[in-house]
């Protein structure tokens, strides 16, 4: 897909789509004023009938508009202009894109006006534009014969000032965290007979390759050599070799500090013998989420050449039921040495996480965030649409949460009292990997922090957010590629 700037007069453009944002206001300005004089007076006898309201996502196409170049116009509400964020205003482009992109060979023109540039920055405002024109047009259906969504021919940002340097950087930015985003997706959404550890590697090397960064993959020998014990007792009920992926972005000083984004990669879970129930199983293609948004991001961040340092670690895995299943009541050592006692065989993306980390601690990393799909219990308290953050280090998850703000993504801070490490003990093992039923999510993080040595680290569980469960006006079910803005904004904060 093309995406230009133009600082044309919109009625001039020539496409298929001209899609024109209208706030929530009696009182028309700017494009939307200068088209209803064009439409003859359209747009006013709608307000006034009560079709056109301005409200949030709220479309309106126009299929019959003489007098100007475009074949049609697609009106999207906008709210209230003054309480206009870079969230909301990212809802009305998607939700305007996916209608856009709803038939092949489409070319389109988005007009973002001045109102918009004023209430949330003229760079946010073309960066999410492009953004939401990469991740808006392409659906989870790309295995059906017939798809939904198509990506356009050409995408067209009418803007003022698209001549200046600041506004190509915004839209060149936004092209590549949507792309960023929608690899995430595209991991998340096939099937698992598509991706599994050595596919998904294969995955990551092609990425590497691509940006020249440097790659590294443990297999099943070398997982043994580096006493990856947790990690390989939940791989060893399935017939897919597990792995351990690094991919390095070296972008900042040969002694500059270095970022480690870890992800959950666990490509399908069954559960294990603690085997999960159909109706909540038949989505865990999505349980190497965390791992998908690593690559994303390190892909992101590369892309922009940010002057930092950063590793994404991926472990993968399959949990899958067979005679060589790992089994409650083992005992585990993981990689630092901690011994685990396994009660539910179904708490296994922290076991991989555990090795995972304590690999990351000893490779260098200066700071940590890890990303999992890891409890139902953050899911319970804070929702589907709402990240949860546990750390060890205030100013570390202050840095993620402030970068999560200004990304447009939604985080909560959630406790890490003392009192959770009481849930994790054993009497056979230094710990067990589940808390008991109250605080899960809570006492799954408690156990993690057991294995970064200390090192500024926050746990992002993305158990809601990054799936959805089914499609909406503004977002495509299936993965959404959650946390990855967030962690693109996250390192360039750490580059400032």
């Amino acid at each position: 897909m093309k995406i230009s700037l133009s600082s044309a007069s919109w009625h001039d453009v020539q496409c298929n789509w001209l899609i024109v944002g209208v706030a929530e206001s009696p009182e028309l300005s700017g494009p939307v004023e200068k088209l209803d004089l064009a439409l003859g007076g359209t747009i006013s006898r709608l307000i006034e009938s009560g079709d056109l309201t301005g409200k949030l996502a709220k479309l309106l196409p126009l299929h019959d508009v003489p007098g100007i170049s475009s074949d049609r116009v697609l009106l999207v509400g906008l709210g209230n202009i003054d309480g206009l964020t870079r969230a909301r205003f990212e809802k009305a482009m998607m939700t305007a894109v996916r209608k856009a992109s709803s038939k092949d060979g489409m070319t389109v023109a988005i007009c973002v006006p001045e109102a918009v540039t004023k209430a949330v920055g003229s760079a946010t405002a073309i960066e999410t534009t492009a953004t939401a024109a990469i991740v808006g047009s392409q659906g989870q259906d790309s295995l059906k014969s017939e798809q939904g969504h198509f990506p356009m021919v050409s995408v067209s940002l009418l803007v003022e000032g698209a001549e200046s340097q600041a506004a190509t950087d915004a839209a060149a930015r936004g092209t590549t965290i949507g792309e960023a985003i929608n690899l995430t997706r595209e991991l998340v959404n096939l099937p698992p007979e598509m991706i599994y550890p050595e596919s998904f590697a294969a995955r990551a090397r092609a990425v590497a390759d691509e940006l020249g960064l440097r790659f590294e993959a443990l297999g099943q020998d070398e997982l043994e050599a580096e006493r990856m014990g947790a990690l390989l007792a939940v791989s060893q009920g399935s017939t897919r070799p597990p792995r351990v992926v690094a991919i390095r972005y070296q972008g900042g000083a040969a002694d500059a500090p270095t970022l480690a984004i870890v992800g959950k990669g666990v490509t399908f879970d069954s559960g294990g013998l603690s085997l999960k129930p159909s109706e909540s199983m038949i989505t865990m293609k999505c349980d190497m989420a965390g791992a998908a948004t690593a690559l994303g991001a390190v892909s992101a961040i590369a892309r922009l050449k940010l002057p930092v340092n950063v590793v994404g670690y991926m472990g993968l895995v399959e949990n899958m039921v067979s005679g060589t299943s790992y089994k409650l009541g083992d005992i585990l050592t993981a990689r630092n040495g901690v011994t685990i006692e396994v009660q539910n065989t179904d708490a296994e993306g922290r076991l991989v996480l555990a090795d995972v980390l304590s690999y990351a601690v000893e490779k260098g990393a200066d700071r940590i965030v890890d990303l999992a799909t890891l409890t139902g219990a953050c899911v319970v308290a804070l929702g589907e649409e709402v990240t949860g953050a546990f750390t060890n280090n205030q100013d570390w998850c202050d840095g993620i949460t402030d970068a999560a703000a200004v990304a447009g993504e939604e985080i909560w801070q959630m406790p890490m009292f003392d009192h959770f490490e009481e849930l994790l003990k054993s009497d056979v093992a230094d710990c067990r990997n589940i808390g008991g039923r109250w605080g899960g999510a809570i006492s799954a993080a408690k156990f993690l922090e057991k294995f970064v040595e200390g090192k500024p680290w926050v746990h992002l569980d993305i158990a809601g957010p990054s799936f959805a469960s089914s499609n909406t006006p503004h977002r495509e079910g299936g993965a959404t590629g959650c946390m990855v803005r967030t962690l693109v904004e996250a390192a360039a904060a750490l580059a400032r």
